[in-house]
């Protein structure tokens, strides 16, 4: 029987993609190996399963902080994660297989390292090539170099810590993108890797029947944030609004949050009164209001996959999406792709004007939807988790 570690950091709640995926793995690598759980603080994996549906025998499996149990010092680890490494390269010493769940660690030793919370890891350098920024000049830019410098170069040799870059650079290690867009951004900063995309787990699936769709109803799910682009989700609605003459009608779910912009937003709103903030929407009422639109509009450019967009897809709708990023990837038609709000509006008009194309593209969404259902993911994941212990023989 293999031993396999998986590392993940904590389960501060239990609703949320990137939490599946270690328990998932767990529930499908258990049938055959031994299984050790890196956590940086303590959790109720027992429980949280439950909670997701996910079959998984916690008796069964060892649970291992990695992080200093005193507050002094796991604030000081979070920043240069000396005591975390030197615990999971104990452990990986006794694994046949290491597993990374939240992007690139160093194991000591060759191991698979599947991206998660893409704009997070490595330096400032690549936060910022992620987002489009330009390195800074001047003093700041030489003061970010030598930083860069120091730890690259100096403090984390010294302390047997190799970097992202390190990691990703060494052809032995097995990097696994959330999809093809993060894999191109990440060759684009670090040069070539081994890589295989991996699409993360999709949870939503349709189980209620009867609900009532408005073939004027756009709608739009997540965070109330300014990297969403609602405003612009706002604008789309609107120019289609005026150039199809129709009555659309735009509901947002997303906990709003007292936030300089969140109260714009409300202001907005209050001005047109086709635009509904619905709140938070959870289990039965996140299904209902999924299923009560008719299309979804997408307005960041750099989502790095769109879980969002899947459960568009799932419930039914249309979703209309940047010609950058995950999303795009995911819905797979040029023809629902959009570089500006002008040409986002004028897919949407055309969807409500043209009987013949609006079935074109619910075929093809309802065909794409297949790809994120539950059972497709399960396959691909089975499959992909068997040619790791394969490589370890």
């Amino acid at each position: 029987m293999k031993r396999v570690l998986i590392y993940y950091k904590v389960f501060h709640s239990w609703v949320g993609g990137g939490r599946f995926l270690p328990l998932l793995f767990i529930a499908e690598l258990q049938k055959t190996c031994e299984i050790t759980l890196a956590l940086d603080t303590m959790s109720d994996v027992a429980n949280g399963a439950k909670l997701a549906g996910i079959p998984l025998d916690a008796s069964k499996l060892k649970v291992v902080q990695v992080m200093p149990k005193r507050e002094f010092f796991r604030k000081i680890d979070a920043t240069l994660p000396f005591y975390r490494i030197r615990q999971l390269k104990k452990l990986a010493k006794k694994a046949d297989v290491c597993i990374s769940t939240v992007n690139m660690i160093d194991f000591g030793k060759p191991a698979h390292h599947f991206v998660y919370i893409f704009k997070t890891f490595g330096d400032n350098a690549f936060i910022d090539y992620c987002r489009h920024i330009p390195p800074p000049k001047g003093f700041p830019g030489f003061k970010r170099n030598l930083r860069t410098f120091l730890a690259e170069k100096i403090l984390r040799p010294m302390l047997g810590i190799r970097s992202t870059r390190k990691i990703i650079a060494d052809p032995r290690e097995r990097i696994y993108p959330t999809s093809r867009y993060v894999d191109s951004v990440m060759r684009g900063f670090y040069g070539p890797f081994t890589s295989t995309v991996f699409y993360p787990p999709t949870a939503f699936e349709v189980n209620l029947s009867g609900v009532e769709r408005d073939p004027l109803q756009v709608n739009y799910i997540g965070r109330i944030s300014e990297e969403k682009r609602i405003e612009d989700i706002i604008r789309i609605v609107e120019l289609a609004r005026n150039s199809s003459g129709s009555d659309l009608k735009l509901h947002i779910a997303g906990q709003m949050e007292n936030t300089p912009y969140a109260e714009k937003l409300k202001r907005i709103a209050k001005e047109k009164n086709w635009i509904r903030f619905v709140g938070m929407v959870l289990g039965e009422a996140k299904e209902r209001f999924l299923l009560s639109g008719t299309y979804a509009i997408h307005a960041e450019r750099d989502e790095t996959f769109g879980i969002a967009i899947t459960e568009y897809l799932k419930a039914g709708s249309i979703p209309v999406v940047p010609d950058e990023g995950g999303t795009m990837e995911i819905v797979d038609s040029p023809a629902l792709t959009y570089h500006d709000n002008e040409e986002a509006a004028a897919i949407l008009t055309k969807l409500l004007q043209d009987e013949e194309f609006r079935k074109e593209q619910l075929a093809h969404c309802a065909k794409r939807a297949e790809a994120f259902t539950m059972k497709a993911y399960l396959e691909n994941q089975r499959l992909t988790l068997e040619k790791i212990l394969e490589e370890s023989d």
